[in-house]
């Protein structure tokens, strides 16, 4: 049987985008052996918790929304999007269910501030209003190469990226680090980093966080700032991300003895 993961409709108020965006998740699932789930969000709570119940992972996508600032302490930016309640839900309730059980989470783009301040963690709500740097984080679907990340050689996301042939993966110029180009589509970044977890990846550029992971070595629990579901055909690192999951997935489900 191959492992179920859960992936939530990316928007509730945006069906043009959520029917755009979803199916490149659901591909890069399948494509890595796994059976994509996909949790509606016009049901009620106890519908998707009956959901979840039967799914060994949760995939946590990109969105049009951006994270409601109240739910980190703070006051909202002019830049900062609209919330979506609905989506929030069944994120909060696909994060509860994988932290209780210790189910493995990979968060992508909006999946990665989901998980942060699920983790008590903070956002910067317009990296351009913070920051000096020319870098175009926002640069969207259309750019291959955004700008490169430095991973973190001592992290799960480095040993992931490593063992997966024809990666782009090379050091960095001290050497210090493993720099990967990347794409990039987001506006928001992590601030404060959350409970149980650490940065696992920067952009080389100005630090931006691009990448956290959770601290629990029995735990699979990832985010990463870019769209990997986007380059899934031509990027090994890519495809490296979703099979990591699954292999993941496949894992819990045999610790839970299920075929």
């Amino acid at each position: 049987m191959k492992p179920r993961i859960a992936i939530p409709v990316p928007h509730f108020g945006k069906p043009e985008y959520a029917q755009r965006s979803l199916p490149q998740y659901t591909r890069a699932i399948e494509e890595a052996g796994g059976e994509p789930v996909v949790v509606p969000l016009d049901v009620r709570p106890e519908e998707i918790a009956k959901i979840i119940n039967r799914c060994h992972a949760a995939l946590l996508p990109g969105s049009a929304a951006d994270v409601d600032p109240q739910k980190y302490g703070a006051a909202r930016h002019p830049k900062t999007e609209a919330p979506d309640p609905r989506r929030d839900t069944a994120d909060e309730l696909l994060l509860q269910d994988a932290y209780n059980l210790h189910k493995p989470v990979f968060g992508i783009c909006y999946g990665l501030q989901t998980l942060n301040v699920y983790r008590t963690g903070t956002l910067v709500q317009d990296v351009e209003a913070v920051s000096q740097s020319k870098v175009k984080h926002a640069a969207g679907r259309a750019v291959e190469h955004a700008h490169d990340v430095n991973v973190d050689p001592d992290t799960r996301l480095a040993d992931i990226l490593a063992e997966a042939p024809g990666t782009a993966l090379q050091p960095s110029p001290d050497f210090t680090s493993l720099r990967l180009p990347v794409n990039s589509s987001h506006h928001q970044a992590v601030d404060v980093v959350g409970d149980g977890l650490r940065v696992a990846a920067r952009c080389s550029e100005d630090g931006t966080v691009e990448a956290l992971e959770g601290t629990a070595a029995d735990h699979f629990v990832l985010g990463v700032q870019w769209h990997p579901e986007r380059s899934f055909d031509k990027d090994a690192a890519s495809r490296a991300l979703f099979e990591a999951l699954v292999h993941a997935a496949k894992k819990y489900a045999q610790s839970r003895q299920e075929p």
